[in-house]
């Protein structure tokens, strides 16, 4: 192993400065964290950024529903063991969401994502849209789900959007004991990572990322943090923020300190950098409290935020899906799950 220099190491510490500082401010700005509190509270903050506005819809679905993962020959179908809520795009896909045991999982943009090979492509196929509720509505836990995707008997792919953007994503994990793993796909390969997982962003990919949060750590928060929107110093920001604020076991206050925390790692809505015309702010964030299974979401043009709690839902099999219609919801504050309204569900764009 080769042993650096001080001076060795002071000119690799200032060439990883270098760029971090020069990643295009252009990036798909997306942000998760993972706020631990007492008495098993966990709150997983997310951010969702993009250019132009993504409308995203509320769906609660019940236990027992019959699904499938793509309207391909060979599509993968199940009935769903767990209830739970999604946060679905253009009402076509979802990006995000909750189960009634708290398990948490929310897709995140990184690019350089390559989904398939020559290996993946006879698989039964997996549509973008349902992956999340696939993996949401039949597992309880992180690790069941790593064991899951470890076997990787599907080929996941899906239809463009936003005029042919490609959905390249990871996804952070966590479960209701606070249990974190990240997923992302190297031409094909599942890459599942463990350990400190309490921020991400999006690109690069996670060893290069947990390798800039390490070198940040080292500096320390207090001294100095990086501060532009670049995906990198969004990261650090994050994670350093969520791993210094004061830890609590009420459930609205941990909500509220991880909302602050996703405030200082968010873009500013309307930010506008100078030549880059494509720049992503913040739209909306959601914050998932997987003790008490209440799933809170946040418009950034809206005047407050609001939450459905799941155990007032009947997730029963046979009980309806319900919709919450967030283009009507302008007014609403905090508990909603009454204005759920019956529905027959979202249509996946295959």
């Amino acid at each position: 192993m080769k042993i650096l220099t001080p001076i060795y190491r002071l000119a690799a510490s200032a060439a990883l400065i270098a760029a971090t500082a020069l990643m295009p401010a252009k990036s798909d700005a997306c942000t998760r964290v993972v706020y631990t509190g007492f008495n098993s509270l966990y709150v997983v903050g997310r951010s969702l950024d993009w250019k132009t506005p993504i409308p995203t819809n509320l769906y609660v679905y019940p236990r027992g529903v019959t699904k499938q993962s793509s309207n391909q020959p060979g599509a993968i179908r199940w009935t769903s063991k767990y209830g739970a809520v999604y946060a679905v795009g253009y009402d076509g896909g979802v990006t995000e969401g909750m189960n009634e045991r708290g398990l948490s999982i929310n897709g995140l943009f990184c690019k350089g994502t390559v989904y398939g090979n020559e290996e993946t492509k006879h698989r039964p196929p997996m549509s973008m849209a349902m992956f999340v509720a696939w993996l949401l509505d039949m597992n309880e836990t992180t690790d069941q789900v790593v064991e899951v995707l470890e076997k990787h008997d599907f080929n996941l792919g899906g239809a463009t959007f936003d005029g042919g953007t490609v959905s390249a994503l990871h996804w952070g994990i966590t479960d209701a004991s606070g249990k974190s793993a990240l997923l992302e796909f190297d031409h094909g390969k599942v890459r599942i990572y463990r350990g400190d997982i309490s921020a991400m962003t999006n690109d690069p990919n996670w060893p290069q990322m947990s390798a800039i949060l390490a070198y940040w750590e080292k500096i320390g928060g207090k001294n100095m943090l990086p501060g532009t929107v670049s995906s990198p110093d969004r990261c650090v920001r994050a994670h350093y923020f969520v791993n210094h604020v004061k830890k609590t076991g009420e459930a609205a206050l941990g909500v509220s300190i991880t909302r602050s925390v996703m405030g200082v790692s968010s873009v500013p809505y309307t930010y506008m950098i100078e030549g880059e015309p494509n720049l992503s702010s913040t739209q909306w964030r959601s914050y998932s409290n997987l003790r008490d299974l209440s799933y809170y979401f946040e418009i950034t043009t809206n005047h407050g935020i609001f939450y459905i709690d799941l155990k007032k839902v009947n997730l029963a099999k046979g009980s309806p899906i319900m919709k919450l219609d967030t283009g009507k919801s302008a007014d609403y504050v905090g508990d909603v799950t009454s204005r759920l309204m019956p529905s027959e569900g979202f249509r996946p764009m295959y």
